[in-house]
């Protein structure tokens, strides 16, 4: 059974000439990657239906091809490469996702407000995004935007464990260290991703991150305030995304004047190349925004309940609010490793409610929104485990041709999660399943629009504005603190805190050496984290 590793990709060598990436459609690979693929889809509507969460599945792709590379057949022997089991855990992770966030979770909101006939022309559209999201991320990987030299924590976590299992020594070791970390602290409820991420993310990132965790879950028991109520933590988020946008298109502008000397000094993730790559990136994506949305709009049929002006800003509207939504939650995912998609998509109907779109537009908005980030996040983690694996851009070929497999990897994962979605949805829908925060989405749709919200959101985008004016592009700060402020799980502040402490302690205590394990560490602890969440949704799903 045929992966296409080269001989030389079987090894664990960072990068060297004439290297042959393998293929994703090589018979090999695309049988393991289908299967994966079937299982991943699965498991993440599952998941989705009864618990609300979806797991990251990656490690699970990469268990089982470092597993087939351990049968001694000569069959399996192309499962060796580090790079055959990288495409395995792209295309369970992309199903996973793509399946229960991109697909499940939009087709819902119109079963939930009782327009069956909408469903099956939002299943094509959310598809649609879906494909898009992952291929704008492709575009612009390693742009000044969305460095490949950024965290990605997730995809360091796949790298580091696919890396371990290569090379054993003592990178296992203190990966195994790691892993049984994050196991035993998940098992007592801790959330240890959030430990992880503080160990390998930007000091200043980490830190407003922390903030934000720690006063979303103390500003009510100590100060009395009902954070969610009040619309701070949307209203942070929405200036905060503001001014990320205006600093986007004003690295986009630099590049345009900067003289042909400064390009060939400057540093590859911040080229103006990659600028201009960004720049080009973000006017195909707006135009196939607008396009799904006139898709959208006229195939669920919501186009006939607008006049011709409001249906043209409806169209104009979706588009950014998909665009900036998509943007968000990368910016967020990148940082931090968690992408509150949910919550952000809430904040765009928000503001359609108030602009005033009738019901059924703002349905179709709601689940166009809510498709784009997630796959856009989930290809921005499986191209850092990527990148790390073929050696940090070492072989520029071969770098780029890793990314093209795994994008190939990566849509067959969708391709498959979109006829997952199709044949099993009405089984749930029937069930009376659908994801938990859809009902959220129609009960702001059927209390119609609020003065107070609009004075509440206006009013913490000044504060969320100031942040991420301060803080940069680089830093990202404004972001960050509202990512923290909407994600509710507790002691996730003081597990970030935690690995803040660790990570100016160790290097003092252990040595400098210590500073070079714990990224080791770091993503050991995640990927505990993960297995531990996956098999626990699965074993109290099957219950």
């Amino acid at each position: 059974m045929s992966t296409d590793a080269s001989p030389q990709a079987e090894t664990s060598h960072p990068a060297s000439e004439g290297r042959r990436h393998p293929r994703a459609l090589a018979p090999g690979n695309l049988i393991l990657t289908v299967v994966l693929s079937v299982f991943g889809a699965i498991v993440g509507v599952q998941l989705l239906a009864t618990l609300g969460v979806t797991p990251s599945t990656s490690l699970i792709g990469a268990l089982a091809a470092m597993t087939l590379a351990r049968v001694p057949l000569v069959m399996f022997r192309g499962f060796r490469s580090v790079h055959a089991q990288n495409l395995a855990q792209t295309s369970i992770s992309s199903a996973t996702f793509g399946a229960a966030n991109s697909l499940f979770l939009p087709i819902g909101i119109p079963f939930l407000f009782g327009m069956d006939n909408m469903i099956i022309p939002m299943l094509i559209g959310v598809s649609a995004a879906m494909l898009v999201d992952a291929w704008l991320l492709y575009r612009m990987y390693d742009t000044p935007a969305f460095p490949a030299k950024n965290p990605w924590p997730p995809g360091l976590a796949a790298a580091q464990a696919i890396k371990a299992g290569d090379e054993g020594g003592r990178r296992a070791k203190v990966l195994g260290l790691g892993l049984l970390t994050g196991l035993v602290g998940a098992a007592f409820t801790l959330p240890m991703s959030a430990f992880g991420v503080a160990l390998i993310g930007g000091f200043g990132a980490m830190a407003a991150f922390g903030v934000g965790l720690l006063f979303n879950q103390y500003a009510d028991p100590l100060f009395g305030l009902d954070l969610g109520a009040m619309y701070l933590p949307h209203g942070m988020m929405m200036g905060a995304g503001l001014v990320a946008l205006v600093q986007v298109g004003r690295t986009l502008v630099k590049a345009r004047r900067t003289p042909a000397d400064d390009i060939r000094a400057a540093e590859p993730a911040d080229a103006p190349e990659g600028a201009r790559r960004l720049g080009r990136s973000m006017r195909l994506g707006f135009g196939a925004y607008l396009a799904i949305s006139v898709l959208l709009a006229f195939g669920t049929g919501a186009a006939t309940h607008m006049s011709p002006g409001m249906l043209i800003g409806f169209l104009l509207y979706a588009s950014v609010a998909a665009f900036l939504h998509e943007l968000l939650v990368g910016i967020a995912s990148m940082h931090s490793g968690w992408f509150p998609a949910f919550a952000i998509a809430l904040i765009t109907l928000l503001l359609g409610i108030l602009i005033g779109f009738p019901p059924e537009a703002l349905v179709v908005l709601s689940g166009f929104t809510a498709a784009t980030g997630p796959a856009f996040a989930d290809m921005g983690y499986d191209l850092k485990a990527g990148h790390l694996l073929r050696g940090e851009n070492a072989d520029p070929a071969f770098e780029l041709e890793g990314r093209r497999q795994q994008l190939i990897a990566a849509m067959i994962g969708f391709g498959v999660a979109i006829v997952v979605v199709l044949v099993s949805y009405r089984m749930f829908f029937d069930n009376g399943q659908t994801a938990p925060i859809d009902a959220a989405y129609v009960a702001a749709i059927k209390a119609g629009p609020s003065a107070e919200t609009a004075r509440d959101l206006a009013l913490w985008a000044i504060p969320g504005a100031i942040v991420q004016l301060i803080g940069g592009s680089k830093r990202q700060l404004g972001i960050l603190l509202a990512t923290g402020l909407l994600i509710t799980t507790p002691m996730a502040g003081w597990m970030v805190a935690a690995g803040i402490a660790v990570r100016v302690l160790a290097p003092r205590v252990l040595g400098p050496k210590a500073k070079d394990d714990l990224e080791v560490f770091a993503g050991g602890a995640i990927a505990g984290d993960a297995l531990y969440s996956f098999g626990n949704g699965v074993f109290k799903a099957a219950k």
